[in-house]
């Protein structure tokens, strides 16, 4: 073969390994973005992506209180975190929560929650009662399983909601429940969640979600 030919040869195959290559996702130990550290819970307090995350809280219309950013063993943290106390619904049993899932809760809370709330039920959501939101463990509670990402206040579970005339509906009992409205109410707020948050998880899912609904802006997207 001419040797012009196999020099040609040679710089494609090289031009086609460049391509391939440029086509690959980043692996988990590549640079992170700053907004993206900050989704993910771990850029402090004092990071100018937090500063405006804050901003953004303020502007809207939220209750609540900046928290002292925590580092705990076993890489648990709580960075970046704020205690929400009222967002248009108040809370129940809601401790630590990073900012921009905060942010993403009031999202959810005012374009996907209420609209479903009022449509399906008649009444505006008065209170999201939860099932906490920081809590160093392991995904699932199960030892051996990576840390999950309440162990990076980034979760939050909620159980029910009490709504503006008393009623209260509870994922535990009203998923699978009588009633065809509260049945479409909850799938409603868990399938529109999907759309603020990165991981959403209910009683579909596994039986360890039976009681509530899991939102988390950990690696994604997942939605069952």
């Amino acid at each position: 073969m001419p040797p012009f030919i196999v020099a040609w040869a040679l710089a494609s195959l090289l031009i086609l390994a460049g391509c391939v290559g440029s086509g690959e996702k980043r692996d988990a130990h590549s640079p992170r973005s700053g907004a993206d550290e900050v989704t993910a819970g771990r850029l402090p307090s004092n990071s100018p992506q937090t500063r405006q995350c804050l901003t953004q809280l303020r502007r809207l219309g939220a209750a609540f209180e900046p928290l002292p950013d925590r580092r705990f063993g076993g890489g648990c943290t709580a960075l970046s975190s704020v205690k929400l106390l009222d967002i248009g619904a108040s809370f129940a049993n809601l401790t630590a929560i990073t900012c921009p899932m905060a942010t993403n809760l009031i999202a959810w809370n005012r374009s996907i929650a209420q609209p479903a709330a009022r449509r399906f039920l008649g009444a505006d959501i008065a209170r999201i009662d939860t099932m906490g939101s920081y809590s160093c463990r392991p995904v699932n509670g199960q030892a051996g399983n990576q840390l999950s990402e309440h162990g990076r206040a980034n979760a939050i579970d909620i159980g029910g909601f009490t709504l503006a005339d008393g009623r209260r509906i509870s994922v535990l009992n009203d998923w699978n429940g009588r009633d065809n409205r509260v049945r479409q109410f909850l799938r409603e707020v868990h399938r529109g969640a999907c759309r603020n948050f990165q991981i959403v998880l209910g009683p579909d899912a596994n039986h360890w979600h039976a009681d509530h609904l899991h939102f988390d802006m950990g690696k994604g997207p997942y939605c069952r």
